[in-house]
């Protein structure tokens, strides 16, 4: 885990003025890894919200999925995040799909400020090859899914407020890159 930096963390408080940092992306970009790491760097809480909405469901994801649909998942999701979205510091991991929804893009919009780790093709096949545990890979070429998810929603991801590139190196250096973009990031 990297070194809290007093001064970042001063400086991200001030930043967000106690807005939550909203991770997006696809599945395998690295929000709930990097953003563990990120919040250890500026001293917040993590908090993934697949790992909440399965809480509050009391089963998984792909079980949510395959009994109730995708509808009944997405105002689960949506419930979850406002709520997370209101306790204060925090860095937030959603699901690849959350930001895709208007109502939960709108409201990261006004509650938090909202960082895309974007990554390539090749990084994102790799990393989702590596389980099998995601409930839109499991019919189909994974390859040909995640290009597909990135011509939906690379676009729509773009509306992030900070965008910072995932690769295959370490993680510590995406958390330095992240850190970097949030120093840069317009304070008002």
């Amino acid at each position: 885990m990297p070194n809290q930096d007093p001064m970042l963390s001063t400086h991200a408080l001030t930043l967000a003025e106690g807005k939550p940092l909203v991770l997006i992306g696809l599945m395998g970009s690295g929000k709930s890894t990097i953003g563990r790491r990120l919040a250890a760097a500026i001293g917040w809480r993590f908090v993934d919200a697949d790992e909440e909405i399965e809480a509050a469901a009391g089963c998984a994801i792909s079980d949510i999925f395959a009994i109730y649909g995708e509808p009944i998942f997405r105002d689960l999701e949506q419930r979850v995040l406002a709520r997370l979205l209101s306790e204060g510091p925090t860095v937030l991991a959603t699901g690849g799909g959350a930001w895709m929804q208007p109502q939960v893009r709108a409201l990261i919009k006004e509650q938090a400020i909202s960082l895309w780790l974007r990554a390539e093709l090749e990084v994102l096949v790799d990393r989702v090859s590596r389980r099998d545990h995601r409930p839109l890979l499991k019919d189909g070429n994974k390859q040909d899914i995640m290009q597909r998810l990135m011509r939906e929603r690379y676009p729509i991801y773009a509306e992030a407020d900070i965008t910072v590139d995932s690769s295959n190196g370490p993680h510590e250096r995406v958390v330095e890159r992240m850190i970097a973009a949030l120093k840069e990031y317009p304070s008002s």
